[in-house]
């Protein structure tokens, strides 16, 4: 046993259930060795386009695993839940909002944390592809779908190698011009956004790519994903805000438990 770390807030998103190149068990272990007093679950938890396309046959267990992490986070630690729809799981808006229990499922939040007020969105609406012109979305998923089934069988030629992962989506997001460009254009929109309406912050996901940054007084936050940065959000006690890796947190657990007396051989 060893003590998990504490977090006031904790924000996920782009976790993808339902598809195969989630990585559920991942995120789940991620879960498992931290607490929180709040878990946002910030869009495209569940991947409901892909299910639409291909039924539920690559819905597995370990998927139903993490939602029974959940609720055991909400009865064992009294964490509050908050589901934020995202355009993946855009059929939560016949529910939101709605409230049950620990959990609320809702359409945005605003967090009110330290004395701060940060817009808490997915950040699909900010999207003019998602929003406009939908068709074009569901060509892109089929793209992006088709690059990270080839990064699968990258990454198997790799292992056999002996050589470690890489993202070669990810490499491929940083590189086209017109891919960063809609990146730097998605975050200037949603930060000009939480300037007008007088926040301090925007909290957001949908590109998968995790950030930590400021554009003039706005504190912006993105929460990456769970396909290929592995990445989350993390807000301490006194209100600081960091990118959590799950490597890092992994590591961090795994050192923790090895420093621990045995406590039968001291016996």
């Amino acid at each position: 046993m060893y003590l998990r770390k504490h977090y006031r807030t904790i924000v996920l998103s782009d976790i993808h259930l339902g598809t195969s190149h989630s990585k559920v068990k991942e995120v789940s272990s991620f879960l498992r060795a931290v607490n929180c007093d709040r878990l946002i679950l910030n869009g495209d938890i569940i991947d409901g386009w892909h299910i639409k396309r291909n039924g539920t046959r690559k819905w597995q267990s370990n998927h139903t695993q993490f939602f029974k992490i959940l609720m055991k986070m909400m009865e064992k630690c009294g964490t509050e839940v908050i589901y934020v729809r995202g355009n993946h799981d855009d059929f939560l808006d016949n529910l939101a909002p709605i409230r049950f229990a620990n959990i609320q499922i809702v359409k945005d939040y605003v967090l009110e944390t330290n004395g701060k007020r940060y817009f808490v969105t997915h950040g699909d609406v900010f999207d003019r592809v998602t929003s406009q012109m939908r068709w074009l979305a569901y060509l892109g998923d089929l793209g992006y779908t088709f690059l990270l089934w080839f990064n699968s069988w990258y990454n198997r030629y790799r292992a056999w190698r002996g050589k470690p992962y890489y993202s070669f989506s990810q490499r491929i997001k940083q590189k086209v011009k017109t891919a960063v460009s809609y990146i730097s254009d998605f975050e200037q929109t949603l930060s000009e956004f939480a300037l007008a309406r007088k926040y301090d912050g925007i909290i957001c996901g949908h590109i998968h790519h995790p950030d930590n940054t400021y554009y003039g007084k706005i504190h912006y936050l993105n929460s990456g994903d769970w396909v290929e940065t592995l990445s989350a959000l993390g807000e301490d006690e006194e209100g600081n805000w960091n990118i959590l890796y799950y490597s890092e947190v992994e590591s961090d657990s795994l050192q923790a438990s090895q420093t621990l007396p045995n406590v039968s051989s001291a016996s």
